[in-house]
Order: structure tokens, then sequence, then C-alpha cells
């Protein structure tokens, strides 16, 4: 079975590359053009897209080659849309699983590849193993589950100097003594091709201005607004000449199914296709949505990296830690004492920081938040 799955480019690199020259430094943010970087992804889709600006961090720090990915199957549709990567191998353990057995024969069968760098951006101490089985010299990550010796350049992660996500991990393609300014937005490019084919294949149109509704959340509930808010805002969002998809996993139907049941009437403009698209679908999907109105999940941020016209919904999580990165985005809020506590769950039972975000609030977010963003163009 081949250890690779999904490429940006449609020329598959499966040859490991000889090295040259002086050995590699073990610290990272210092790269020459012969380094091979490989990348562990996390294993969340949102920390997945906010890892861009490493990526593009790397390259700008001289890294020639396509950088590779080890990453879980379903996070390989987002880096197939980065710039500069090359090969995506799924992960050899399942998200929490030590498989030990499994890390060390994948690591060993990387070694071939002759890899200089790894970067690793999960902080559990198993996720370093792979780069260690295949003695790739410099190791870079936080120091997270004490990972001093797995990892040959551990830093210490200031939370208050860096409280975004997206910002620890741009940090990791620089030397640790380096100024930072901000991160840059995290950036993803839509596959035009795809994406016609699956609107064909959907019976989708784009006669009508397109408004995106994400009303899942795989963390858990506390993380979603009611779907009686979400119907009420789509009726409103009809009645103003939208076409309406509701675009989510197979875990997201249900909640769908209840958005769409909340609605007065039949709808011929609102589309359930929680389950009909798989996540690189999705995202080629957002790229033409002229609104997307989303909780704090890895669509949100899908919609902010193909720059969206965004309202991002948050409840029990932050907006400090993990905002949607675009200037097309908004964040819809309100603060009470108890937010964010994030829980799966509401621990007091009722749910005012989603429940109490009324649909109106949202609605006049979003007409705002269309109206200051460029026309998207049908075709």
């Amino acid at each position: 079975m081949s250890l690779l799955r999904h490429a940006l480019s449609a020329r598959r690199r499966s040859e490991g590359r000889p090295l040259s020259g002086p050995l590699p430094s073990t610290r990272g943010g210092i790269h020459s053009a012969n380094d091979r970087v490989l990348l562990i992804a996390p294993s969340w889709v949102g920390d997945a897209i906010l890892s861009e600006p490493l990526v593009a961090g790397l390259l700008d720090a001289g890294v020639t080659q396509p950088i590779d990915v080890v990453a879980p199957p379903w996070c390989g549709p987002v880096y197939a849309r980065m710039r500069g990567i090359g090969g995506i191998f799924d992960a050899p353990a399942a998200h929490g699983e030590l498989a030990l057995a499994a890390r060390r024969a994948f690591g060993r069968r990387l070694r071939e590849r002759r890899y200089t760098h790894a970067y690793v951006l999960p902080n559990t101490w198993k996720s370093a193993l792979v780069p260690l089985f295949a003695r790739i010299p410099a190791r870079i990550g936080y120091v997270g589950e004490t990972r001093y010796g797995v990892l040959t350049d551990a830093r210490r992660l200031d939370r208050k100097r860096m409280p975004q996500l997206v910002s620890r991990y741009a940090a990791l393609a620089h030397p640790r003594t380096a100024t930072l300014g901000a991160a840059p937005a995290p950036r993803l490019v839509p596959n035009d091709e795809n994406l016609r084919r699956a609107m064909q294949a959907l019976g989708l149109s784009r006669t009508s201005p397109i408004a995106i509704l994400c009303p899942g959340a795989e963390f858990g509930p506390a993380k979603r607004w009611p779907a009686g808010h979400f119907a009420a805002l789509a009726q409103r969002l009809v009645r103003d000449g939208y076409a309406i998809w509701i675009l989510g996993s197979p875990n997201d139907h249900d909640v769908a199914q209840s958005l769409v049941a909340a609605l007065p009437e039949r709808a011929l403009n609102v589309v359930d296709l929680t389950g009909r698209t798989d996540l690189g679908t999705a995202i080629d999907l957002m790229s033409v949505a002229s609104l997307v109105v989303s909780n704090d999940s890895g669509l949100m941020h899908a919609a902010a990296a193909v720059n969206a016209p965004l309202v991002a919904l948050f409840g029990s999580s932050s907006p400090q830690y993990t905002p949607p990165s675009s200037p097309a985005a908004r964040i819809a809020k309100i603060d009470i004492a108890c937010s964010p506590c994030f829980e799966r769950e509401c621990p007091l039972g009722h749910f005012r920081c989603m429940r109490d975000l009324s649909p109106e609030l949202v609605y006049n977010l979003a007409r705002a938040t269309a109206a200051s963003s460029p026309p998207r163009s049908s075709r």
C-alpha cells in the first residue's frame, strides 16, 4: 500500500533526494536549499489550517524542496490545498493511540527519504516518535509533554506573548531568538476543477448569491449555535435572495436536519449538503460563497482561509486563541462571565453563551459582512 495520499501537484514525489553539503543544524529556522522537511500535523482540521503560515515561513526561510506531511486522513485535503506541500502520508496511529510498533515501523520506512528537519506540531510525546525513529537530525517543536531528548530543539511556549495558535506554529519557522510580528493569515488554494465537478454532481447553481451555513462542531454541542437560530437566520437570508447551502460532515447531518425541520415551510433555496461532500470539496465550495456563517470549527477556519465573507459564532470557546484569520471575517459573541469555558457541553446547563446570541444580531452582522466584501463573480 502506498504511503502517499493527497498532493497539491499532480506529480507524486516519491523519490528520496541525496543530501550534499554540510550537515544540517539541529535547530529550527535555519535552512538551506538542500534541506528536506517533514511536518507532523495536528489532529484537528482547524489546527491543520492554522499551520499554513508555518509552511509559508519555511519556504521564506530557504526551504526549496516540497514539504512532506504526516497527517490524519481527514486532514489530508487541507494540506493538498497548501502551496509548498509535496507528499502527504497517513499517520500510522489513530488519534490518542500509542501504537509504538506502528510508529517505529513507519519511521524506519521514512529513513530512505533522508529528511533533515521535522517540525512536530502536536504537543504529545508520542507525536515526536516518528521523526525520532526516522533518524531526522533536527526535530523542532514545543516542549509539550517534557519532550527533551525526542526533540533536538524543544522550545518553551510563552502563552502570554503568543496567545494565538497560528502564531505559535508560525514561530517555529524562525530561530527561537528571533523577534516576530503577527503571523500572516492562513491561505488555502481551492481546486477549481474539483469545484466544477462537485457543483455539477450535486446539482448546485450560482445564479443566486450563496450563503453557506455550518451548524456542526466536532468538539461538542457547547460550540453549536441552536438549530432554531440557524433556521431563523436562513429564513431572513432566503428573503434577501440568497440560496442556502448547509455544509458539514456526516456527523453534522442530524443537526442540519433539525435546522431544516425548524423552517416554517419547505424552502426550495435551502440545500442540505452535510455528509455529501468530502472536506476538500467543502473548502472548494466555500471559495464561491458570498457569505458563510459558522460555529467555531474546522469549516470556520476553512472559510477564512479562502477569504470568504464570514461570521464566526463563539460561545464556549475563545476568539483570543483560535480566531478566524481573515480580513473578511467578523466575530459574533456575547460577553457573559462563564464564557469561555472550553467544555464540550455547558457545565451550568443554561447554554446562554449561544442561546442568547440572537438570530437578529447575527443577521445584522452577516449583512454588514457581506456588504463590506467584494461581490463573488458567478461562473
